[in-house]
């Protein structure tokens, strides 16, 4: 490889380091050629980005994009999914994939933003609902007291209504 290609793909490496939000390291011995471009294609249709990578090379990209602490995770073969939208997709879509296909692809670790990811952490993430379901919990949960407090409000004009139909209905009978 000359040095032009290796300058090239260390800088994607620091670009990928750089602007993903999640990132996770996996072991990918014992895999096929076609079962990791099966996982490749499975997670790029949900976004993530799935790059085997030299570890000389993965040095450089992330002391360049200033990320030191994951310096130790390039040991052995090494392939990283990169996140670059809702962070726990990634996790998602690599355990996921271990449960169907059955293959032998251990997570090694992972980061978030600056902050570094043991493989049961991973893990711990890929079970974590959506952004979306979260936001929507927190949304009940903040109704829920308000919508409270309107019913309590409520329940005396609403009994008094029901006095005034029952009334009524009698008026109409006799």
């Amino acid at each position: 490889m000359s040095r032009e290609d290796k300058a090239l793909i260390i800088g994607q490496l620091q670009e990928a380091f750089s602007k993903c939000r999640a990132g996770i390291f996996t072991d990918y011995r014992g895999l096929t050629a076609s079962e990791i471009n099966s996982l490749r294609n499975k997670l790029r249709e949900l976004g993530v980005e799935y790059k085997v990578v030299k570890n000389t090379l993965a040095r450089f990209a992330v002391a360049g994009a200033g990320k030191n602490e994951l310096l130790d995770f390039f040991e052995g073969p090494v392939a990283i999914a990169f996140g670059h939208g809702e962070i726990t997709e990634p996790a998602k879509a690599l355990a996921d994939y271990i449960n169907v296909s059955k293959v032998n692809l251990s997570v090694r670790g992972g980061f978030l933003g600056d902050r570094l990811l043991t493989a049961k952490d991973v893990m711990t993430l890929s079970t974590l609902p959506s952004r979306e379901i979260l936001l929507a919990k927190l949304l009940g949960g903040m109704q829920a007291p308000v919508h409270a407090l309107l019913s309590h409000f409520n329940a005396p004009l609403r009994g008094f209504m029901a006095v005034l139909q029952a009334r009524i209905q009698q008026l109409e009978e006799g």
